[in-house]
């Protein structure tokens, strides 16, 4: 069995000293796990298309229920991330709460888009990473089933946070409104004051970790840079 699709790298491993297996995030089969014999040899045609965070079109063949990526041509390396450390770590954040968030052979036809964009935001440098952080992570808690329910009020020092509730203040409140509710493609279109905008990146990090209830290595990677 033989399918053409687009996909884009979310994880590379080492296999076998010369190939890699990828998590690989498709347009058509959701999350795959896909093998990529050679993609290490010297002048391997899978190379350049087997990074991580690299957009391509690709070929895949599925025997005895495991995926072989076979061909690839690519679309997007978002190179605008590789020269930069604190971009690059924090594409790889977004790398790994998607893949976190993906299902296994299930497509999520919102999740590819948002993924695609915020980093082609983040590669191009439309939006400052300030924004791209919370308003990626909102909105893919939201399409995963993990939507918090907001609720405006001023923030007092020290003040719990409710299970499934994000307390925030009217900036904070209104920007994580619009997050939610816009246009996949606009929501990065948002201004906020530096107070609002580091409540909402503190609040929305917050969430996510207490409700995935998971670390993640990049995000640990990405404050240190």
């Amino acid at each position: 069995m033989f399918i053409n699709t687009t996909g884009i790298v979310l994880r590379e491993v080492l296999y076998k000293d010369s190939s890699k297996i990828l998590t690989v995030l498709t347009s058509d089969e959701g999350k795959l796990t896909v093998s990529a014999h050679g993609a290490f040899r010297k002048n391997s045609k899978l190379a350049a298309v087997t990074g991580l965070l690299v957009f391509s079109e690709m070929t895949l063949q599925k025997k005895n229920e495991r995926w072989t990526i076979t061909e690839a041509r690519s679309v997007e390396q978002f190179v605008g991330l590789r020269d930069d450390l604190k971009l690059l770590a924090l594409g790889a954040y977004i790398a790994e709460l998607t893949e976190a968030l993906a299902d296994e052979d299930s497509p999520n036809p919102e999740l590819l888009p948002l993924c695609l964009n915020a980093l082609y935001a983040l590669s191009e440098k439309i939006k400052k990473p300030e924004y791209v952080k919370p308003a990626f992570e909102l909105r893919l808690l939201a399409i995963s089933g993990f939507e918090p329910l907001l609720k405006a009020q001023g923030i007092r020092s020290g003040e719990s946070m409710e299970d499934g509730i994000m307390k925030l203040s009217a900036g904070a409140y209104n920007a994580a409104e619009y997050i939610l509710g816009c246009e996949a493609k606009k929501i990065f279109s948002f201004s906020l004051s530096d107070e609002s905008l580091r409540e909402l990146t503190k609040k929305t990090e917050e969430f996510l970790l207490a409700h995935l209830d998971r670390p993640f290595k990049t995000l640990d990677y990405y404050h240190k840079v």
